[in-house]
């Protein structure tokens, strides 16, 4: 198999998935794929026996540089559900913290006959350095890098609001909180704009709004009341305080009194508007505990959908690759025939 090249990182020469980076480069049709593949795996969480043989006798390696729960654990068991061996790497103690190179431990790993590398790093573009620098066989799957990109996230939000809204067509989005550092968010608005939703607003007070958010597509709102506005889908983002300069925000309180999700401002938004939040959720903070646990909420769904996604996902890299792979050793073979 050749060596990825810049314009075939995330697809192979006849389009299929062989990477998930981020959403940025995909053509909208692998989007959709995504999302109906996913919805063939949604009902196996329900069988007796809740595996399907996709990746049976493959290895996945879950490298997580930074620390995870929901993801992780998502990942974990969409990878056994599709009958994979996985291993959980112990970041902080393995032998990378004791000065061995990142290149260095892939190649070990690689060694050990990986198959996927499922990677959550905290320096944006991390995940597409191991796909240009890890061997061509192993698949890269981006859980989280920086504040680039989150596309198995974004994807699963897509699926939920599919799921509810039973499209993007005609749409109109708001995504609220701290969009600065949400690598969730960019991933959101440039997947929701490739499947064609009418409005992507983000709300957040200026010092919580990047530079260049506008020429992803995206309307800006400094006011929640004009987000809310007819929304359809109102997604929630987590303050990341690990992340944020503390004279970016006044306080958690005064967050909460200009852009905390109550039932009372969900009134300005579509009757029938569903709330979304990607999770850790802090009540009081983004959202009111009366609207995370309401009637309009699909929290837990997006949970729920997440491991079909990421099933998805892992699948369409495995089956793109060994596609690519066999379609190499037959035009070898007819190379050498034609010798």
């Amino acid at each position: 198999m050749s060596d990825p090249s810049p314009d075939n990182l995330q697809l192979t020469g006849t389009g299929r998935l062989r990477n998930f980076i981020g959403i940025e480069g995909l053509p909208r049709h692998i989007l959709e794929e995504i999302l109906d593949t996913a919805a063939s795996f949604v009902d196996v969480g329900d069988r007796a026996i809740k595996k399907v043989p996709l990746l049976r006798g493959k290895t996945v390696f879950n490298l997580f540089f930074e620390p995870s729960t929901r993801t992780r654990t998502t990942f974990e068991l969409a990878a056994k559900r599709l009958s994979a061996d996985v291993l959980n790497m112990d970041i902080a103690r393995s032998s990378t913290s004791k000065g061995e190179s990142l290149m260095d431990m892939l190649r070990n790993l690689e060694a050990m006959s990986a198959d996927m590398f499922i990677v959550r790093h905290g320096d944006s573009g991390a995940a597409d350095y191991i796909a240009r620098h890890a061997t061509p066989d192993v698949a890269i799957i981006n859980a989280g890098d920086g504040r680039h990109a989150h596309p198995t996230q974004a994807m699963l939000d897509m699926y939920t609001i599919r799921h509810y809204k039973g499209g993007f067509a005609g749409l109109k989005v708001a995504i609220i909180g701290d969009i600065l550092h949400s690598r969730v968010a960019r991933s959101q608005i440039r997947a929701l704009t490739l499947l064609g939703a009418e409005e992507v607003r983000v709300v957040a007070p200026r010092t919580l709004l990047p530079a260049d958010i506008e020429s992803m597509g995206a309307i800006v709102c400094t006011r929640l009341e004009d987000g809310l506005r007819d929304a359809d889908v109102v997604i929630a983002l987590r303050l990341q305080k690990e992340r944020m300069d503390s004279a970016l925000l006044p306080s958690e309180s005064e967050f909460f009194r200009l852009y905390g999700l109550t039932s009372e401002r969900l009134l300005a938004t579509h009757p029938d508007a569903i709330v979304m939040h990607p999770g850790p959720i802090n009540r009081g903070v983004e959202i009111a505990s009366e609207v995370a646990d309401g009637e309009r909420s699909v929290i837990l769904h997006q949970v729920t959908f997440g491991i079909a996604v990421r099933m998805a996902v892992m699948s369409m890299c495995m089956s793109g690759r060994e596609t690519e792979r066999d379609d190499s050793q037959t035009q070898g073979r007819s190379n050498a025939t034609t010798r």
